[in-house]
């Protein structure tokens, strides 16, 4: 549940401990052999495996273009220092994208699976 609570002027949301990370990969096989390092190591509940993305970015000076693989991370704010760590250490990327997002609400029941299966 979503609450917006207020201290003077400032206005606070309390959110849960939930994160969506997001990372790519250069093809299939790094992203499936990923998914499976942060799934059985119980730092991701989930990765869904999103082929077909195009990311354009700047590289050494240059602005490049290539198609990659999104890993769509299930996680808790609590393993994200963990996952990034396993994440970097199991890409080929020299920079690995790595970002978190909050995750402001869901369904109780999906987030109660993702704590369960983040336990061991």
């Amino acid at each position: 549940m979503v609450t917006l609570f207020s201290t003077g002027s400032r206005h606070f949301l309390d959110m849960t401990d939930k994160i969506v990370v997001l990372s790519t990969c250069s093809g299939e096989e790094e992203a499936e052999r990923i998914a499976r390092v942060l799934v059985e190591g119980r730092l991701a509940a989930c990765v869904n495996i999103v082929p077909g993305v195009r990311s354009v970015y700047r590289w050494q000076g240059a602005v490049e273009s290539a198609g990659e693989w999104l890993l769509v991370i299930k996680s808790s704010r609590e393993r994200f220092d963990e996952l990034r760590a396993a994440l970097e250490k199991a890409h080929s990327y020299e920079v690995p994208e790595v970002i978190a997002m909050a995750v402001v609400d869901g369904s109780p029941n999906y987030l109660n699976w993702v704590e369960g299966s983040l336990r061991p």
